[in-house]
């Protein structure tokens, strides 16, 4: 089994060093609407600009990171982003104890989280290729996604609780203290890392490689299907999100706990398809469970557009959450395995940075672009309107093994630490986010 296979001392320390930080996370989770709500009596206009804007901003402001730790030992990148990231929240409820915060802070802190996020996550996909075999990326990613899901289940009620009994920012301490026990995890994890050595000709470095990650993603036969796919079904559903949360808590009448529940036990999928993903894979093939899971995601989100009142209304979430999460949990360490195996060794930190600054740009777009269409269509059409282009997402799968075809298309003449060819793809969470 999967679950019980070592990868090692330096693999434990970095999956403790995520999970710590994952749960930090989840505890504090939409901490930053709340304290600008409760703190700051801040209306939905600034609610909704503070999430989009800090996500925006951030990503564009990550752009230049990914070359720049292209060719840096990762590690002290990592441990660097989590101080960043600790010193940044810790700067909030400091403020706040002062009466000094404003919401101009917590946007500013939320760009400096969200380039440090894609950073770091950039980073700590290009370690964790070097750290374990090639055979157990996938179990190291079903791994980082179990803790992901167990995190999201256990942690927004936490926090919940925690807010209640010591106040609106207490949640946002913890949220910087686990960043700061994750640096910890990530220092002990000890080792000597070599340092990449550069291939990009130092003149044309600084423009040529902002650009790279794009362009080795846009001419890959086996990545740039499942980066169009996957940027526009991550955005689809987070656009979705807040609509729900406005029919649900408002027009449906459900309460704040039976909104959290709706979430909290279909992430309980989450776990399941983590297991699974390793199983398919052997039985069935990484492509195939990867078109599989891919083209299944697709086919629950047109379902929330008719959701009732009362106890069917709230089941029927439920069962599209849980379908859906599952389906994500198995897509989303087989991708994350599959990317790394496609992207050569000194292109990992561009790939994965292009693709999680076009993630995050395309969240923020379609939130804001599906919150106007709200207003002028009704909430329950665009949902509709989200769920039938869902419907249309698996068109833009690979339906033939491109990568196979190819040779690995990020072949590039030297070989992998596990003796294979590397390969030409990668992206974002499910290694270390």
């Amino acid at each position: 089994m999967g679950s019980r296979r070592s990868l090692g001392r330096p693999f434990g320390w970095l999956w403790a060093a995520y999970a710590v930080s994952t749960f930090g996370t989840r505890l504090a989770f939409d901490a930053f609407p709340l304290i600008a709500v409760i703190v700051l009596d801040a209306g939905p206009t600034e609610v909704a600009t503070l999430a989009a804007a800090g996500l925006a901003v951030g990503a564009v402001a990550a752009v230049p990171l990914g070359p720049w730790v292209e060719f840096r030992r990762k590690r002290p990148v990592m441990v660097a982003m989590d101080l960043v990231r600790c010193a940044a929240l810790t700067s909030v409820p400091a403020a706040y104890a002062f009466g000094a915060l404003t919401l101009g802070q917590l946007l500013v802190v939320s760009v400096v989280v969200a380039a440090a996020d894609i950073t770091f996550t950039a980073a700590s996909g290009a370690f964790l290729k070097a750290l374990v075999r090639g055979e157990d990326l996938l179990v190291a990613n079903g791994r980082f996604e179990a803790t992901a899901w167990t995190a999201t289940v256990l942690g927004p009620p936490a926090g919940g609780a925690a807010i209640g009994l010591f106040g609106p920012v207490m949640t946002v301490v913890a949220d910087a203290v686990s960043y700061l026990l994750s640096a910890v995890g990530i220092r002990a994890i000890g080792g000597k890392e070599t340092k990449p050595e550069r291939t990009d000709p130092p003149e044309g470095f600084r423009v040529g490689a902002l650009l790279e990650g794009w362009r080795h993603i846009l001419t890959s036969p086996a990545l740039r299907p499942l980066f169009f796919n996957t940027v526009l079904v991550n955005g689809l559903i987070m656009a979705t999100s807040p609509l729900l949360a406005v029919l649900m808590l408002g027009r449906l009448g459900f309460t704040p706990w039976q909104y959290g529940l709706a979430f909290a036990v279909p992430c309980l999928g989450g776990l399941l398809g983590s297991r699974l993903a390793r199983r398919l894979v052997a039985r069935f093939g990484q492509h195939r469970v990867l078109l599989t899971s891919g083209a299944l995601r697709a086919c629950w989100v047109l379902w929330l557009a008719f959701v009732r009142p009362g106890t069917s209304g709230l089941v029927l979430v439920m069962a599209v959450e849980f379908g859906l999460i599952t389906c994500c949990a198995v897509y989303n360490p087989v991708l994350s395995t599959y990317r790394l195996e496609h992207t050569a060794t000194d292109r990992v930190v561009r790939t994965l940075s292009a693709w999680s600054v076009t993630s995050k740009l395309t969240i923020a777009a379609l939130t804001a672009l599906w919150g106007l269409l709200a207003g002028v269509t009704g909430t329950r059409t665009a949902l509709a309107v989200a769920g039938v282009l869902m419907l249309a997402t698996p068109l833009l799968l690979p339906w033939h093994d491109r990568g196979r075809q190819d040779g690995r298309d990020g072949r590039d003449g030297r070989d992998d630490r596990d003796g294979r060819d590397d390969r030409d793809d990668r992206d974002t969470v499910s290694s270390p986010a």
